[in-house]
């Protein structure tokens, strides 16, 4: 059984003593690939540091962060272009596999909107420019995230709309604008509401995801998440399907290898 946690922080400070460890132990629950989503440019250097130790386990996203946009966003901006160009010349060893993570959060101030605003679309257009799926942080902020999708909406505007939160309606809109529904362990929470109507939603246009260190499953609510507490996500979202794990595993694992372009030998 193959897993991919399409939304892991593996470079954050909170691993910093036992990463090795971290990545070890995911590795032998069966999660073999982690998409790591970018924040900004101070966590540059431990993304790649990251992809040089498990160059064949861990592929990189690049993007802004909208809680990291600030007055100095356009230069932030600008490091994104920058390291988005280099990985797309004929002679670079590696690439991005998205533009993330970006998008709208309005749940510590609205200082920033009109920034948060701009870097969103402006970053949509870059991954439109390169053929790559983006993969969305909404948080209090679904009306502003949707207009946006709006105006960018196509066949060129695909991706994950991480950490899924919303209701029904808003599940099925996101869809409709090619969105996959990143789920992760807010699945397992009593107050998650997600589980009410998760069945509704066709298992393919569903991934899993843990947003490690952050929002860990039941039983480790509170504590810090791990890649390898995506087997716990796993097991709610097969019972809720009413599947077997293995079953799901196999269509999620699909669904984010298409997503992101990622070519493997050993996924039939």
């Amino acid at each position: 059984m193959i897993l991919v946690d399409t939304h892991t922080h593996l470079y954050s400070e909170s691993f910093q003593e036992d990463q090795d460890a971290v990545i070890q132990k995911a590795l032998e629950e069966g999660i073999q690939y982690f998409f790591i989503p970018a924040i900004d440019a101070t966590y540059t250097k431990g993304m790649y540091d990251l992809e040089a130790k498990y160059p064949k386990n861990t592929f990189l996203m690049m993007g802004l962060h909208p809680t990291h946009v600030k007055e100095n966003y356009e230069s932030e901006l600008q490091h994104v272009y920058e390291e988005v160009l280099k990985r797309k010349q004929p002679e670079a060893l590696k690439k991005f596999y998205a533009i993330g993570e970006i998008g709208i959060d309005l749940y510590w101030d609205r200082t920033f909107l009109k920034e948060q605003l701009d870097a969103f679309k402006k970053q949509i257009r870059l991954a439109k420019k390169y053929q790559l799926p983006i993969v969305i942080h909404c948080r209090e902020a679904f009306d502003e995230v949707f207009d946006v999708l709006e105006e960018e909406k196509g066949d060129d505007l695909f991706g994950i709309f991480h950490c899924f939160t919303g209701d029904l309606e808003q599940a099925q809109k996101a869809i409709s604008y090619n969105m996959k529904l990143g789920i992760g362990g807010v699945v397992t929470f009593k107050n998650g509401k997600i589980d009410r109507f998760l069945r509704q939603i066709p298992i393919e246009h569903i991934v899993l995801e843990t947003d490690a260190p952050y929002l860990a499953p039941v039983p480790y609510r509170g504590k810090r998440n791990e890649s390898a507490y995506l087997t716990k996500v796993l097991s709610k979202v097969a019972n809720i399907y009413d599947i077997s794990e293995e079953a799901v595993a196999k269509i999620t694992t699909e669904t984010a290898l298409n997503v992101f372009s990622l070519k493997v030998d050993n996924f039939a």
